[in-house]
């Protein structure tokens, strides 16, 4: 789908040919996304030459499509991750995701990236038991230590949010947003001009292992000591091993036309998202557009009317938005785990990947790439703690997975509306 607004409004020009010569380098990436591009860039900061190959072209998945949240924590929140790793193990993943919102701020002063970034972020609730929710975040985090924001109600809400659809919201003001293509192309820009090589258009068909990696992209090889696999949703089975751990799920967002009224719906200018499993999330962009993202698919085709049926989500949030023009709309893949946490780790001694990123991946995937280079380096005491996340495959093999996902799913959605 690619009627997107992030592509009509790109500020950054990048280039990348494909590949046409058969390449020995210390280190090979799969995945032209912020992941594999970050980790192009540590890597020739460190002073490594890497090689990223990408199917598409650079940015063209999840990286260049999501709505442009910029989140701390995961898409489990902080109470599940502690569940699943105790509080101490818990404790060093949430200081290590704020550190990937400050190293994505830091990465746009930088590289002076043209990405309009914002900070602020309201979690809204729809219902009593979402504010319930809330307030257990607030706790945990209060029990890290980390800044916990203001709850809003009433007054202060409206303040804030001019909908009638919330009966509560808490701040959060390390998270905000960003123009994610842009942000996306600008790290590219950087990487290339650290001393990576960077090639798009370049699918790679099959990965042969040994002390030496060789990638088979066409008639070309790449050859390598090690490899890390930043595929994300759009790996298609390149590697037997990690099937199963994620599922490609389809998220869309639509842009209106810029309206004068649009400042007024969100004066703070905050990115906003509702605690329902079937979620809105949306944001005031830079010239004055709602872009607004929700619902979910498990298919490959795009869904009917796609924008029109995403301004009649919008209109339910923002009834002024009822006569709005829909000039965009757009969707792609995120990369869903079961527990909804990163997946993180190694297939034999040389080969890392990095998935899961369960559309908490913005400022995460940042990260990833900076602890894959770290690993590379010897340093990997970070990126294991992340690998250490225990996974499980999603039940019912090929035949099932999906519609095993779609039943669950459907079930959420009943939930939503209780």
């Amino acid at each position: 789908m690619d009627n997107n607004y992030y592509h009509a409004t790109r500020r950054v020009d990048f280039a990348a040919p494909a590949l046409d010569q058969d390449i020995e380098t210390d280190v090979a990436i799969i995945g032209g996304g912020i992941s594999g591009v970050s980790a192009a860039l540590h890597l020739a900061e460190r002073g490594f030459r890497p090689v990223l190959l990408e199917a598409k072209q650079i940015g063209w998945g999840a990286s260049g499509r999501n709505g442009g949240q910029v989140l701390p924590g995961f898409g489990a929140g902080q109470h599940k991750i502690t569940q699943l790793v105790g509080a101490q193990e818990a404790r060093k993943l949430w200081d290590m995701s704020v550190e990937a919102v400050d190293l994505l701020y830091a990465r746009i002063a930088q590289h002076d990236i043209p990405c309009d970034p914002r900070h602020g972020y309201l979690h809204a609730a729809l219902k009593p038991r979402h504010v319930r929710e809330l307030r257990e975040e607030q706790e945990a985090l209060a029990k890290l230590g980390a800044p916990v924001g203001a709850l809003l109600e009433g007054a202060a809400l409206r303040a804030r949010l001019a909908s009638p659809r919330y009966i509560a919201a808490l701040e959060d003001k390390l998270a905000g947003h960003v123009h994610p293509l842009n942000y996306t192309l600008g790290l590219a820009n950087a990487a290339q001009a650290a001393g990576a090589r960077m090639f798009a258009g370049s699918p790679v068909a099959r990965i042969e292992e040994g002390d030496i990696v060789t990638l088979h992209v066409g008639p070309r090889r790449v050859r390598a000591k090690h490899l890390i696999i930043a595929g994300g949703a759009y790996l298609e089975g390149l590697e037997k091993r990690l099937r199963g751990y994620v599922m490609p799920v389809g998220t869309y967002v639509m842009a209106t036309e810029p309206r004068a009224d649009v400042r007024a719906l969100i004066p703070g200018n905050e990115a906003v998202a509702d605690l329902n499993f079937v979620l809105d999330y949306y944001r005031r962009s830079a010239d004055d557009r709602m872009l607004f993202g929700g619902r979910v698919s498990y298919s490959k085709r795009p869904p009917r009317n796609l924008g029109a049926a995403m301004l009649a989500r919008a209109v339910k949030v923002f009834p002024q938005l009822k006569d709005a023009k829909v000039e965009f709309a757009w969707g792609g893949f995120v990369d869903i785990t079961r527990n909804r946490a990163p997946h993180f780790g190694r297939l034999g001694r040389n080969i890392l990947f990095l998935e899961g990123f369960s559309g908490h991946g913005l400022a995460l995937t940042g990260l990833a790439g900076k602890l894959a280079a770290e690993a590379v380096a010897g340093q990997a005491e970070r990126f294991d703690v992340f690998a250490r996340i225990p996974h499980a495959r999603f039940p019912g093999g090929e035949a099932l997975r999906t519609p095993a996902l779609v039943l669950a799913t459907s079930w959420f959605r009943l939930r939503d509306l209780l």
